[in-house]
């Protein structure tokens, strides 16, 4: 019954059931279709909150509303249904919520100046496959969700030509990362030349699979490190470029990086450019639907920056910052596109030290808030600070 109740609470629709008296019990016959409300209601919230607007403080008082009454019917008698509810799921929907309005409410609705300064590094290693792979990405776990591998850190290194990967590699604590121990390789494709072979230096573990570019295509791929399959969806516009179309370039191109898969506070992101857009950055929402194991797209931006005129991009709470060429020891964060409002910033000027001359990928952490860098076969983290520490 509580399961019921919590499902109908949620939906902004209520639903009058008719049932019959059994053994001291209502049974009642329910459609499947009730159960499409809930399903809006939580897309209406999942917009709500990558827009990161004020309204998100209604969003968790309605949220607590819903379980307060929840919890005033628990002496209600139980009621059979004929529809298996998974509540797990819906919970779990429900604490992501939570924390994403907890983590987006307090930012300013002027993104400007949303990051203040990235530190110095305050990690640096050597590739554990050597500073000859000057080209691939690494990081930390990257969703606050995930609860097997909250604390791990992978690398992904383009071993075929600086282009082409299909293996990575996963430690499951910082130590074993830093000494470079412990370690489990992951093998995606049974090639480089493969259909589900990653190209580019672009990939981000989210969750329990690694998100990528797949090879020679307009596609994003989601590897599941569990189930050991490969799940694609093709980015939408007009001409996509790959295959080096419109790579990061600015100072020196890097090869086959047309595609960026990046992930923030709320969620994941592909950064491309396009024919129809003049090869101008265009900004993709990519969500996972583990119901029906699919990967989706659900929102596009265009922006006006020229793509080849930055060395690269990260996300931060739905807004795209990108960066170019100083010199051989610096990079700059020069341009911000807020996604909730359309505004862009190119007035920025945030530096970005590094150790070598050339940026293979550039990516943000939304659960320590840190800058990851693969700097030709160096790898780099960053301290990010923001006008609002709360963030």
């Amino acid at each position: 019954m509580l399961q019921l109740l919590l499902l109908l609470l949620l939906s902004s629709t209520s639903q009058r059931v008719s049932g019959y008296k059994k053994a001291n019990a209502c049974v009642c016959q329910l459609n499947s279709t009730m159960w499409v409300f809930p399903a809006q209601k939580f897309k209406y919230v999942l917009e709500e909150v990558h827009t990161c607007e004020e309204s998100l403080n209604n969003l968790q008082e309605e949220v607590r509303t819903h379980l307060y009454a929840l919890l005033l019917h628990k002496h209600v008698n139980k009621m059979q249904t004929i529809d298996t509810l998974n509540m797990k799921t819906v919970k779990e929907k429900l604490r992501y919520l939570k924390n994403n309005v907890e983590t987006c409410k307090s930012i300013p609705k002027d993104f400007r100046g949303l990051i203040t300064n990235i530190s110095d590094p305050i990690t640096t290693k050597v590739s554990p496959h050597g500073k000859s792979y000057i080209s691939g990405s690494w990081g930390k776990q990257a969703q606050n969700e995930s609860e097997g591998q909250k604390n791990s850190y992978w690398v992904q290194p383009l071993l075929s030509s600086h282009i082409w990967g299909n293996t990575v590699r996963l430690y499951q604590t910082y130590e074993d990362f830093m000494a470079s121990t412990n370690h489990r390789e992951f093998t995606f494709a049974s090639s480089y030349s493969h259909p589900s072979t990653n190209e580019g230096p672009n990939a981000v573990l989210y969750g329990e699979a690694l998100y990528y570019h797949c090879y020679r295509s307009a596609d994003i791929c989601r590897y599941d490190l569990e189930a050991n399959e490969v799940k694609r969806v093709t980015l939408p516009g007009t001409g996509v470029g790959f295959n080096n179309k419109f790579p990061y370039c600015y100072y020196d191109c890097r090869l086959n990086s047309d595609v960026d898969v990046e992930a923030d506070e709320t969620g994941l992101w592909a950064l491309y450019a396009t024919i129809g857009n003049h090869g101008n950055l265009v900004i993709s929402r990519l969500v996972w639907d583990s119901e029906v194991k699919s990967l989706n797209v659900t929102q596009t931006w265009e922006t006006r920056l020229f793509k080849k005129a930055t060395s690269n991009a990260f996300m931060v709470c739905g807004v795209m910052y990108a960066t170019r060429y100083v010199n051989e020891y610096r990079e700059e964060v020069f341009y911000a596109f807020d996604t909730a409002t359309g505004k862009e910033d190119n007035s920025l000027a945030i530096p970005l030290e590094k150790v070598a001359k050339a940026v293979a990928s550039l990516s943000y952490n939304p659960t320590n808030k840190q800058i990851y860098m693969y700097n030709d076969g160096y790898l780099l983290a960053y301290q990010a600070h923001f006008r609002s520490e709360a963030l």
